[in-house]
């Protein structure tokens, strides 16, 4: 039977298993920390001692949230034997259906070759699971001493980057020898250039110098040259694009008809 959850019902009718529902059907099915807050950073104090800081994570639609930093007791190592333990977040349903959530430490098994992670509860609570592990860090322990952690959790994006990376702007550019313009298109930090020209004149080129320059918002993030392709039957012209802006030629553009193309990655800031 269909039911409105975000309506007036005149009574108690949305239920925690609805909101998770909803947020697993928009962020996905798997578990994410979102970009918030310190992000669950952790930070080793001693040898049997973590800190996990602050953070927000949704983890198979449930949401779980750390207001404040929390210390973790790492069990002690033994010499000669390597292990690794997991942090995880556990959400548990118990009697009643009480649904909770923490941060604790799974112990591994100690050994003198390669550790293994434990194994974790994997069940989804959206199938039916009622103890289910997020895992957050992997802490190596060689001897007594402990290694750095290892993140295992993936950082959710916000929606406005999202936006961002979907953003476009064109532009037009003269291409050196030549009265023609090139269309330059970007889409998020990717960029497009094509179009064709008719070059008006001749002669080598070896890496020389253009006077034209790629337009901010549109410069190759690479330090190294990014090609431009020229292609066209009467001529071997290439143009290559710094980070700076500055264009170099390669080649004789031989008065030709030719078409131009290229794609690149900018780190520039997205034009206005």
């Amino acid at each position: 039977m269909a039911e409105l959850v975000t309506g007036h019902a005149g009574k108690a009718h949305a239920t925690a298993e609805q909101a998770a529902g909803l947020n697993a059907g928009i962020l996905g099915l798997d578990d994410y920390v979102l970009n918030v807050h310190d992000k669950f950073k952790i930070t080793v104090v001693s040898a049997n001692k973590v800190t996990i800081g602050t953070g927000e994570l949704v983890m198979q639609g449930r949401h779980v949230s750390q207001g404040t930093p929390e210390d973790l007791i790492i069990t002690n190592g033994s010499q000669g034997m390597k292990r690794n333990d997991l942090v995880v977040c556990r959400y548990t349903k118990g009697s009643q259906s009480i649904e909770s959530a923490r941060l604790l430490v799974v112990k591994g098994t100690p050994t003198t070759g390669t550790p293994t992670d434990p194994a974790l509860n994997t069940t989804s609570p959206l199938d039916g699971g009622t103890t289910y592990d997020m895992p957050l860090y992997r802490i190596p322990l060689d001897g007594i001493a402990i290694g750095t952690p290892v993140a295992l959790f993936n950082v959710l994006k916000p929606m406005s980057d999202v936006w961002d990376s979907l953003t476009q702007r064109s532009t037009t550019w003269r291409v050196p020898y030549s009265n023609n313009s090139i269309s330059l298109t970007r889409v998020g930090d990717i960029c497009f250039a094509g179009g064709n020209v008719k070059f008006n004149q001749s002669g080598e080129n070896n890496y020389t110098q253009a006077r034209e320059t790629i337009p901010v918002g549109y410069r190759p993030a690479e330090t190294s040259n990014v090609p431009i392709a020229v292609f066209g039957g009467n001529t071997t012209f290439i143009l290559y694009g710094e980070h700076t802006g500055r264009v170099v030629m390669l080649g004789n553009p031989n008065n030709a008809y030719a078409g131009c193309t290229g794609v690149w990655v900018t780190n520039d800031p997205m034009p206005a």
